[in-house]
Protein backbone atom coordinates (compact mmCIF):
# COMPACT_ATOMS: atom_id res chain seq x y z
CA UNK A 1 0.00 0.00 0.00
CA UNK A 2 1.39 3.24 -0.70
CA UNK A 3 0.41 6.31 0.79
CA UNK A 4 0.87 9.78 0.28
CA UNK A 5 2.99 11.81 3.03
CA UNK A 6 0.68 14.59 4.74
CA UNK A 7 1.75 16.96 7.19
CA UNK A 8 0.97 16.75 10.88
CA UNK A 9 2.25 13.43 11.40
CA UNK A 10 4.90 10.66 10.63
CA UNK A 11 3.66 7.98 8.04
CA UNK A 12 4.89 4.43 6.74
CA UNK A 13 4.12 2.99 3.74
CA UNK A 14 3.44 -0.60 3.00
CA UNK A 15 6.90 -1.57 2.90
CA UNK A 16 7.97 0.11 6.18
CA UNK A 17 8.25 3.57 4.96
CA UNK A 18 6.59 6.37 6.75
CA UNK A 19 2.86 5.80 8.01
CA UNK A 20 -0.48 8.05 7.83
CA UNK A 21 -1.18 8.41 11.57
CA UNK A 22 -4.32 9.56 13.11
CA UNK A 23 -4.68 13.12 13.23
CA UNK A 24 -5.50 15.28 16.56
CA UNK A 25 -8.95 16.75 17.03
CA UNK A 26 -12.15 15.90 18.49
CA UNK A 27 -13.13 13.21 16.35
CA UNK A 28 -9.50 11.20 16.80
CA UNK A 29 -10.05 11.99 20.50
CA UNK A 30 -13.95 10.22 20.50
CA UNK A 31 -12.62 7.11 18.66
CA UNK A 32 -9.24 6.88 21.10
CA UNK A 33 -11.37 7.11 24.18
CA UNK A 34 -14.20 4.31 22.59
CA UNK A 35 -11.63 2.06 21.87
CA UNK A 36 -9.92 2.44 25.19
CA UNK A 37 -13.33 2.02 26.65
CA UNK A 38 -13.97 -0.91 24.40
CA UNK A 39 -10.47 -2.46 25.62
CA UNK A 40 -11.31 -1.78 29.37
CA UNK A 41 -15.11 -3.21 28.85
CA UNK A 42 -13.71 -6.61 27.29
CA UNK A 43 -10.73 -6.82 30.08
CA UNK A 44 -13.50 -6.72 32.80
CA UNK A 45 -15.56 -9.31 30.62
CA UNK A 46 -12.86 -11.81 30.30
CA UNK A 47 -11.68 -11.30 34.29
CA UNK A 48 -15.76 -12.02 35.38
CA UNK A 49 -15.86 -14.86 33.32
CA UNK A 50 -12.34 -16.44 34.58
CA UNK A 51 -13.17 -15.81 38.18
CA UNK A 52 -16.70 -17.17 37.50
CA UNK A 53 -15.84 -20.39 35.68
CA UNK A 54 -11.90 -21.00 37.88
CA UNK A 55 -12.89 -19.98 41.48
CA UNK A 56 -9.86 -20.09 43.47
CA UNK A 57 -7.79 -21.27 40.66
CA UNK A 58 -4.03 -20.46 40.89
CA UNK A 59 -2.70 -17.37 39.75
CA UNK A 60 -6.10 -15.94 40.03
CA UNK A 61 -4.05 -12.33 42.05
CA UNK A 62 -1.25 -12.42 39.11
CA UNK A 63 -4.52 -12.71 36.59
CA UNK A 64 -6.03 -9.77 38.00
CA UNK A 65 -2.81 -7.47 38.78
CA UNK A 66 -2.06 -8.28 35.33
CA UNK A 67 -5.40 -7.48 33.94
CA UNK A 68 -5.43 -3.75 35.68
CA UNK A 69 -1.87 -3.21 35.12
CA UNK A 70 -3.05 -3.64 31.15
CA UNK A 71 -5.65 -1.79 31.52
CA UNK A 72 -3.95 1.08 32.90
CA UNK A 73 -1.44 0.83 30.51
CA UNK A 74 -3.77 0.70 27.48
CA UNK A 75 -6.27 3.96 28.47
CA UNK A 76 -2.88 5.92 29.35
CA UNK A 77 -0.80 4.67 25.93
CA UNK A 78 1.10 7.68 23.94
CA UNK A 79 -0.77 9.04 21.79
CA UNK A 80 0.43 8.06 17.96
CA UNK A 81 0.91 11.77 17.04
CA UNK A 82 2.10 12.71 20.91
CA UNK A 83 5.36 14.26 22.07
CA UNK A 84 7.26 10.42 22.62
CA UNK A 85 9.20 9.57 19.66
CA UNK A 86 7.83 6.90 17.40
CA UNK A 87 11.09 3.88 18.36
CA UNK A 88 9.32 4.54 22.27
CA UNK A 89 5.72 3.98 21.37
CA UNK A 90 6.58 0.91 19.43
CA UNK A 91 8.56 -0.08 22.44
CA UNK A 92 5.21 0.22 24.68
CA UNK A 93 3.36 -1.55 22.49
CA UNK A 94 6.08 -4.58 21.99
CA UNK A 95 5.66 -4.94 25.73
CA UNK A 96 2.42 -4.49 26.26
CA UNK A 97 1.50 -7.74 23.89
CA UNK A 98 3.86 -9.69 25.66
CA UNK A 99 2.07 -9.00 28.66
CA UNK A 100 -1.56 -9.57 26.55
CA UNK A 101 -0.21 -12.58 25.39
CA UNK A 102 1.23 -14.10 28.97
CA UNK A 103 -2.13 -12.89 30.59
CA UNK A 104 -3.86 -14.88 27.29
CA UNK A 105 -1.87 -17.67 27.30
CA UNK A 106 -3.16 -18.06 31.31
CA UNK A 107 -7.04 -17.47 30.79
CA UNK A 108 -7.30 -17.83 26.93
CA UNK A 109 -10.67 -15.80 27.38
CA UNK A 110 -9.03 -12.58 27.56
CA UNK A 111 -7.95 -13.09 23.56
CA UNK A 112 -11.34 -11.46 22.50
CA UNK A 113 -9.61 -8.38 23.79
CA UNK A 114 -7.52 -8.48 20.64
CA UNK A 115 -9.39 -6.93 18.42
CA UNK A 116 -8.66 -3.11 20.06
CA UNK A 117 -5.11 -4.09 20.22
CA UNK A 118 -5.28 -4.18 15.94
CA UNK A 119 -6.33 -0.84 15.99
CA UNK A 120 -3.00 0.44 17.99
CA UNK A 121 -0.57 -1.64 16.03
CA UNK A 122 -2.26 -0.49 12.81
CA UNK A 123 -1.31 2.96 14.15
CA UNK A 124 2.09 2.47 15.43
CA UNK A 125 3.56 -0.33 13.08
CA UNK A 126 4.65 -0.24 9.26
CA UNK A 127 1.82 -2.08 7.41
CA UNK A 128 3.56 -5.11 6.89
CA UNK A 129 4.80 -5.29 10.31
CA UNK A 130 1.23 -4.56 11.69
CA UNK A 131 -0.51 -7.66 9.38
CA UNK A 132 1.83 -9.87 10.75
CA UNK A 133 1.65 -9.00 14.12
CA UNK A 134 -2.20 -8.96 13.94
CA UNK A 135 -1.75 -12.42 12.22
CA UNK A 136 -0.22 -13.47 15.21
CA UNK A 137 -2.75 -12.48 17.69
CA UNK A 138 -5.29 -13.68 15.58
CA UNK A 139 -3.73 -17.49 15.98
CA UNK A 140 -3.10 -16.83 19.80
CA UNK A 141 -7.13 -15.95 19.43
CA UNK A 142 -8.27 -18.79 17.44
CA UNK A 143 -5.78 -21.01 19.62
CA UNK A 144 -7.36 -19.53 23.18
CA UNK A 145 -10.86 -20.37 21.84
CA UNK A 146 -9.89 -24.14 20.85
CA UNK A 147 -8.81 -24.77 23.96
CA UNK A 148 -12.00 -23.70 25.83
CA UNK A 149 -14.70 -24.52 23.65
CA UNK A 150 -13.01 -27.45 21.56
CA UNK A 151 -12.41 -27.06 18.07
CA UNK A 152 -15.35 -25.72 16.61
CA UNK A 153 -15.84 -24.28 12.70
CA UNK A 154 -17.14 -21.07 13.83
CA UNK A 155 -14.37 -19.95 16.35
CA UNK A 156 -11.59 -20.84 13.71
CA UNK A 157 -13.65 -18.88 11.11
CA UNK A 158 -14.98 -15.57 13.29
CA UNK A 159 -11.33 -14.24 14.72
CA UNK A 160 -10.12 -14.05 11.09
CA UNK A 161 -12.60 -12.55 9.26
CA UNK A 162 -12.88 -9.69 12.20
CA UNK A 163 -9.38 -9.29 12.12
CA UNK A 164 -9.10 -9.15 8.21
CA UNK A 165 -12.53 -6.84 8.27
CA UNK A 166 -10.54 -4.56 11.34
CA UNK A 167 -7.32 -4.78 9.50
CA UNK A 168 -9.03 -3.38 6.26
CA UNK A 169 -11.53 -0.29 7.03
CA UNK A 170 -8.48 1.06 9.43
CA UNK A 171 -6.16 0.66 6.35
CA UNK A 172 -8.85 2.38 4.27
CA UNK A 173 -9.43 5.30 7.04
CA UNK A 174 -5.92 5.59 6.71
CA UNK A 175 -5.55 6.15 3.04
CA UNK A 176 -8.92 8.61 3.12
CA UNK A 177 -7.12 10.46 6.09
CA UNK A 178 -4.01 10.71 3.79
CA UNK A 179 -5.80 11.90 0.80
CA UNK A 180 -7.70 14.61 2.65
CA UNK A 181 -5.02 16.06 4.65
CA UNK A 182 -3.01 15.99 0.95
CA UNK A 183 -6.06 17.69 -0.62
CA UNK A 184 -6.24 20.03 1.83
CA UNK A 185 -2.94 21.14 1.97
CA UNK A 186 -3.03 21.67 -1.89
CA UNK A 187 -5.65 23.51 -1.20
CA UNK A 188 -4.06 26.15 1.19
CA UNK A 189 -1.19 26.12 -1.13
CA UNK A 190 -2.99 26.96 -3.83
CA UNK A 191 -4.92 29.72 -1.93
CA UNK A 192 -1.76 31.05 -1.00
CA UNK A 193 -0.25 31.25 -4.77
CA UNK A 194 -3.26 32.65 -5.71
CA UNK A 195 -3.45 35.69 -2.99
CA UNK A 196 0.11 36.22 -4.15
CA UNK A 197 -0.91 36.15 -7.91
CA UNK A 198 -3.70 38.69 -6.72
CA UNK A 199 -0.99 40.97 -4.83
CA UNK A 200 1.04 40.76 -7.88
CA UNK A 201 -1.00 41.66 -10.48
CA UNK A 202 -2.79 44.47 -8.35
CA UNK A 203 0.76 45.88 -7.80
CA UNK A 204 0.92 45.45 -11.53
CA UNK A 205 -2.17 46.96 -12.00
CA UNK A 206 -1.71 49.85 -10.44
CA UNK A 207 1.71 50.65 -11.79
CA UNK A 208 0.26 50.20 -14.67
CA UNK A 209 -2.41 52.99 -14.08
CA UNK A 210 0.07 55.45 -12.39
CA UNK A 211 2.23 55.05 -15.43
CA UNK A 212 -0.91 56.07 -17.37
CA UNK A 213 -1.80 58.91 -15.24
CA UNK A 214 1.64 60.51 -15.20
CA UNK A 215 1.95 59.90 -18.97
CA UNK A 216 -1.31 61.58 -19.83
CA UNK A 217 -1.02 64.43 -17.19
CA UNK A 218 2.23 65.21 -15.96
CA UNK A 219 4.35 64.45 -18.66
CA UNK A 220 2.73 66.32 -21.32
CA UNK A 221 2.44 69.41 -19.78
CA UNK A 222 6.13 69.14 -18.65
CA UNK A 223 6.32 69.08 -22.37
CA UNK A 224 4.17 71.92 -23.05
CA UNK A 225 6.06 73.54 -20.62
CA UNK A 226 9.39 72.67 -22.00
CA UNK A 227 8.90 73.68 -25.56
CA UNK A 228 7.69 77.14 -24.09
CA UNK A 229 10.58 77.35 -22.10
CA UNK A 230 12.84 76.75 -24.72
CA UNK A 231 11.10 79.35 -27.03
CA UNK A 232 11.16 81.79 -24.60
CA UNK A 233 15.07 81.42 -23.94
CA UNK A 234 15.50 82.09 -27.56
CA UNK A 235 13.51 84.60 -28.11
CA UNK A 236 15.09 86.19 -24.56
CA UNK A 237 16.97 89.12 -26.13
CA UNK A 238 15.16 89.37 -29.57
CA UNK A 239 11.36 89.53 -28.55
CA UNK A 240 11.25 90.06 -25.01
CA UNK A 241 7.54 90.77 -24.69
CA UNK A 242 7.01 87.64 -26.61
CA UNK A 243 9.50 85.44 -24.06
CA UNK A 244 7.64 86.99 -21.48
CA UNK A 245 4.24 85.67 -22.71
CA UNK A 246 5.94 82.22 -23.17
CA UNK A 247 7.08 82.63 -19.70
CA UNK A 248 3.64 83.55 -18.25
CA UNK A 249 2.21 80.32 -20.38
CA UNK A 250 3.98 77.65 -19.17
CA UNK A 251 3.65 79.52 -15.41
CA UNK A 252 -0.34 78.95 -15.88
CA UNK A 253 0.62 75.48 -17.11
CA UNK A 254 2.28 74.10 -14.11
CA UNK A 255 -0.16 75.88 -11.44
CA UNK A 256 -2.60 73.12 -13.61
CA UNK A 257 -0.09 70.93 -13.42
CA UNK A 258 -0.13 71.50 -9.80
CA UNK A 259 -3.78 71.12 -9.33
CA UNK A 260 -3.88 67.89 -11.58
CA UNK A 261 -0.93 66.45 -9.37
CA UNK A 262 -2.93 66.92 -6.08
CA UNK A 263 -6.06 65.72 -7.50
CA UNK A 264 -4.27 62.48 -9.30
CA UNK A 265 -2.85 62.19 -5.51
CA UNK A 266 -6.39 61.93 -3.98
CA UNK A 267 -7.82 60.10 -6.72
CA UNK A 268 -10.14 62.42 -7.30
CA UNK A 269 -11.51 63.26 -11.27
CA UNK A 270 -9.03 65.24 -13.77
CA UNK A 271 -9.29 69.51 -12.91
CA UNK A 272 -11.10 70.11 -16.57
CA UNK A 273 -13.79 67.90 -15.67
CA UNK A 274 -14.38 69.57 -11.67
CA UNK A 275 -16.13 72.46 -13.18
CA UNK A 276 -19.17 70.79 -14.28
CA UNK A 277 -19.22 71.16 -17.84
CA UNK A 278 -18.81 67.94 -18.26
CA UNK A 279 -17.07 65.56 -21.19
CA UNK A 280 -17.31 67.93 -23.90
CA UNK A 281 -16.26 71.19 -21.65
CA UNK A 282 -13.09 69.42 -20.64
CA UNK A 283 -12.10 68.68 -24.36
CA UNK A 284 -12.94 72.13 -25.19
CA UNK A 285 -10.73 73.31 -22.71
CA UNK A 286 -8.14 71.00 -24.22
CA UNK A 287 -8.57 72.06 -27.46
CA UNK A 288 -7.55 75.98 -26.26
CA UNK A 289 -5.28 75.36 -24.14
CA UNK A 290 -2.89 72.95 -27.07
CA UNK A 291 -3.95 75.58 -30.03
CA UNK A 292 -2.66 78.23 -27.34
CA UNK A 293 0.74 76.13 -26.54
CA UNK A 294 0.67 75.69 -30.50
CA UNK A 295 0.52 79.28 -31.51
CA UNK A 296 3.13 80.72 -29.03
CA UNK A 297 5.97 79.00 -30.76
CA UNK A 298 4.68 79.31 -34.36
CA UNK A 299 6.93 81.85 -34.81
CA UNK A 300 9.94 79.79 -34.04
CA UNK A 301 8.54 76.83 -35.96
CA UNK A 302 11.43 75.63 -38.02
CA UNK A 303 13.83 75.86 -34.88
CA UNK A 304 11.42 74.15 -32.52
CA UNK A 305 9.95 70.90 -34.47
CA UNK A 306 7.78 69.94 -31.22
CA UNK A 307 5.62 73.03 -31.82
CA UNK A 308 1.72 72.10 -31.22
CA UNK A 309 -1.01 71.91 -33.90
CA UNK A 310 -3.82 74.30 -34.05
CA UNK A 311 -6.81 71.79 -32.04
CA UNK A 312 -10.39 72.19 -32.56
CA UNK A 313 -12.97 70.47 -31.29
CA UNK A 314 -16.80 69.80 -32.13
CA UNK A 315 -19.66 67.57 -31.39
CA UNK A 316 -21.94 65.62 -33.32
CA UNK A 317 -25.29 64.36 -32.00
CA UNK A 318 -27.24 64.81 -29.03
CA UNK A 319 -25.15 64.44 -25.60
CA UNK A 320 -26.22 62.40 -22.90
CA UNK A 321 -24.43 61.80 -19.24
CA UNK A 322 -22.24 59.53 -18.90
CA UNK A 323 -20.49 57.79 -16.31
CA UNK A 324 -17.43 59.77 -14.60
CA UNK A 325 -15.06 56.80 -15.32
CA UNK A 326 -16.12 57.25 -18.81
CA UNK A 327 -16.24 60.63 -18.96
CA UNK A 328 -12.07 60.37 -17.29
CA UNK A 329 -11.60 57.38 -19.76
CA UNK A 330 -11.78 59.45 -22.46
CA UNK A 331 -10.22 62.51 -21.51
CA UNK A 332 -7.23 60.70 -20.96
CA UNK A 333 -7.39 59.43 -24.18
CA UNK A 334 -7.59 62.73 -25.94
CA UNK A 335 -4.80 63.95 -23.88
CA UNK A 336 -2.45 60.85 -25.07
CA UNK A 337 -3.64 61.32 -28.30
CA UNK A 338 -2.89 65.25 -28.91
CA UNK A 339 0.54 64.70 -27.11
CA UNK A 340 1.14 62.39 -29.58
CA UNK A 341 -0.30 64.79 -32.63
CA UNK A 342 2.08 67.19 -30.82
CA UNK A 343 5.56 65.01 -30.24
CA UNK A 344 5.07 62.82 -33.37
CA UNK A 345 2.63 63.62 -36.16
CA UNK A 346 4.55 67.08 -37.02
CA UNK A 347 0.39 68.38 -38.02
CA UNK A 348 -0.68 71.89 -38.31
CA UNK A 349 -3.93 70.68 -37.54
CA UNK A 350 -6.13 68.23 -35.27
CA UNK A 351 -9.82 67.92 -34.58
CA UNK A 352 -11.11 66.24 -31.72
CA UNK A 353 -14.35 65.24 -32.55
CA UNK A 354 -17.10 63.78 -29.87
CA UNK A 355 -20.33 62.08 -30.95
CA UNK A 356 -23.10 60.48 -29.94
CA UNK A 357 -24.47 57.56 -31.29
CA UNK A 358 -27.79 55.28 -30.89
CA UNK A 359 -25.72 52.72 -28.74
CA UNK A 360 -22.05 54.05 -28.75
CA UNK A 361 -20.17 57.37 -27.64
CA UNK A 362 -17.38 57.76 -30.01
CA UNK A 363 -13.83 60.25 -29.51
CA UNK A 364 -12.05 60.98 -32.87
CA UNK A 365 -8.78 62.52 -33.06
CA UNK A 366 -7.87 63.68 -36.64
CA UNK A 367 -4.66 65.43 -37.50
CA UNK A 368 -3.05 66.29 -41.00
CA UNK A 369 0.67 65.25 -40.18
CA UNK A 370 2.87 62.74 -41.35
CA UNK A 371 1.09 59.12 -40.63
CA UNK A 372 2.39 56.16 -40.34
CA UNK A 373 1.76 52.53 -40.78
CA UNK A 374 -0.32 50.71 -37.51
CA UNK A 375 1.00 47.81 -35.94
CA UNK A 376 4.40 48.66 -36.87
CA UNK A 377 6.55 49.31 -33.27
CA UNK A 378 8.23 52.15 -35.24
CA UNK A 379 5.96 53.61 -36.68
CA UNK A 380 5.45 56.73 -34.29
CA UNK A 381 9.13 57.49 -35.39
CA UNK A 382 9.66 57.69 -31.57
CA UNK A 383 13.12 56.60 -29.93
CA UNK A 384 12.34 52.87 -29.20
CA UNK A 385 11.49 53.34 -25.70
CA UNK A 386 8.35 55.47 -26.45
CA UNK A 387 4.88 53.97 -27.49
CA UNK A 388 3.47 54.31 -24.03
CA UNK A 389 0.44 56.66 -25.64
CA UNK A 390 -1.52 53.92 -27.71
CA UNK A 391 -0.45 51.27 -25.22
CA UNK A 392 -2.24 53.20 -22.16
CA UNK A 393 -5.27 53.78 -24.62
CA UNK A 394 -5.86 50.71 -25.15
CA UNK A 395 -5.97 49.80 -21.60
CA UNK A 396 -7.98 52.51 -20.66
CA UNK A 397 -10.58 51.71 -23.43
CA UNK A 398 -10.45 47.77 -22.90
CA UNK A 399 -11.42 48.84 -18.64
CA UNK A 400 -14.55 50.20 -20.40
CA UNK A 401 -15.26 47.86 -22.25
CA UNK A 402 -14.89 50.28 -25.55
CA UNK A 403 -12.49 49.73 -28.50
CA UNK A 404 -9.47 51.51 -30.29
CA UNK A 405 -9.27 51.96 -33.89
CA UNK A 406 -6.56 53.81 -35.58
CA UNK A 407 -6.46 54.94 -38.91
CA UNK A 408 -3.36 56.03 -40.77
CA UNK A 409 -0.78 55.99 -43.83
CA UNK A 410 2.95 57.73 -44.33
CA UNK A 411 2.44 61.68 -45.70
CA UNK A 412 -1.85 61.29 -44.77
CA UNK A 413 -2.23 62.14 -41.42
CA UNK A 414 -4.04 59.94 -38.74
CA UNK A 415 -7.17 59.16 -37.11
CA UNK A 416 -7.52 57.65 -33.65
CA UNK A 417 -11.30 56.54 -32.38
CA UNK A 418 -12.12 55.65 -29.49
CA UNK A 419 -15.60 53.84 -28.89
CA UNK A 420 -17.27 53.25 -25.50
CA UNK A 421 -20.99 51.83 -25.48
CA UNK A 422 -23.59 53.84 -23.95
CA UNK A 423 -24.15 53.19 -20.71
CA UNK A 424 -27.23 55.09 -19.54
CA UNK A 425 -28.87 58.34 -21.44
CA UNK A 426 -30.38 61.29 -20.16
CA UNK A 427 -31.99 64.42 -21.76
CA UNK A 428 -30.21 66.20 -24.38
CA UNK A 429 -28.29 69.51 -24.93
CA UNK A 430 -27.55 71.81 -27.25
CA UNK A 431 -24.22 70.64 -29.43
CA UNK A 432 -21.65 73.09 -29.80
CA UNK A 433 -18.82 73.29 -32.29
CA UNK A 434 -15.69 75.34 -31.68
Amino acid sequence: MNVKHVSGGRTEAADGGPRTETAVGPAGRWIEAVISASFVLLLIAAMARFLTHHPGAPGTWWVIALTTLLAVAYVARPAADGAFALRWRRAWLGVFVLGWVALVLQAPSFAWSAVTIVYTALQLLPARAALALITVLTVLVVVGQVRINGPDPLLIVVPPVVAGLAATVFMHMQRQSARQHSLIEDLVRTRRVLASSQRRAGMLAERERLSMEIHDTLAQAMSSQRMLLQAAERLWDADPEAAHRHMATASDIAERNLVEARRFVQDLAPADLSGGGGLPEALRALARRETAAGAATAGSAAESPAAGPAVHFRTDGDPVPLPPAVEAGLLRVAQGAVANVREHAHATDAVLTLSYLDEDVVLDIADNGCGFTPGRDDASGAAPNRGHGLRAMEVRLRQMDGTLTIESHPGEGTVVSAAVPLRASGPATDPDEE
